[in-house]
């Protein structure tokens, strides 16, 4: 069974309706999933705002929890950490470089191609070396960085931007956006072998 988590900044909005939305359709399913969300800017115990929930409502989906803050424990229990953007994936990798080989984008884990996939897997190499190097005085040569910006223009955005403080039209649009995303996750993951029965977390 895999453990998922969800990566937002104050988990309050997109992380926790990932979580729900992927709870809800996994089990409809007949898939096992373990699933937990978490904010990279946030403090335990704050409520998922009134909209998030409204939307979930209305998809006759239901969530009951509050935030919390991203830990060591949660990127080790998480098989696969999927993030809202690739800021909150930076965070994610700046703070835990072990999971750089389970942390994604959502939309980048369900709809970048394998072209796009190399791409982000050169940056990402590049990122490190330059986080390394920074780290004991050092920097990447003129080379790696032209080649940075190049890498960086052929990336598309795999951001879902944040409703937070928006209308509840704009959550819609938001959980809309999660929901087609987790949906093609299921997709990509049905025919793995951990999937058995509807048991949830």
């Amino acid at each position: 069974m895999k453990s998922i988590l969800f990566v937002c900044t104050g988990n309050t909005c997109r992380s926790p309706m990932a979580e729900a939305l992927l709870r809800e359709m996994a089990q409809a399913r007949g898939m096992a999933v373990s699933v937990r969300s978490a904010g990279v800017s946030t403090v335990d115990g704050l409520p998922v705002s009134g909209n998030a929930l409204e939307s979930l409502r209305r998809r006759k989906v239901s969530h009951a929890g509050s935030s919390s803050r991203l830990t060591a424990e949660a990127v080790e229990w998480a098989d696969l950490i999927l993030t809202m953007t690739s800021g909150h994936k930076r965070d994610v990798l700046h703070y835990h470089p072990e999971a750089v080989d389970k942390t994604y984008t959502l939309k980048e884990f369900v709809y970048s191609d394998t072209a796009v996939a190399a791409n982000i897997s050169e940056l990402e190499s590049l990122y490190s070396d330059m986080q390394m190097r920074g780290a004991i005085g050092g920097q990447l040569t003129k080379e790696e960085r032209q080649r940075m910006l190049e890498l960086e223009k052929t990336i598309p955005s795999f951001d879902i931007a944040d409703p937070f403080g928006g209308s509840l039209s704009t959550y819609e649009s938001c959980s809309q956006e999660i929901q087609e995303a987790i949906g093609k996750l299921l997709d990509k993951l049905d025919s793995d072998s951990t999937f058995s029965g509807t048991e949830a977390d």
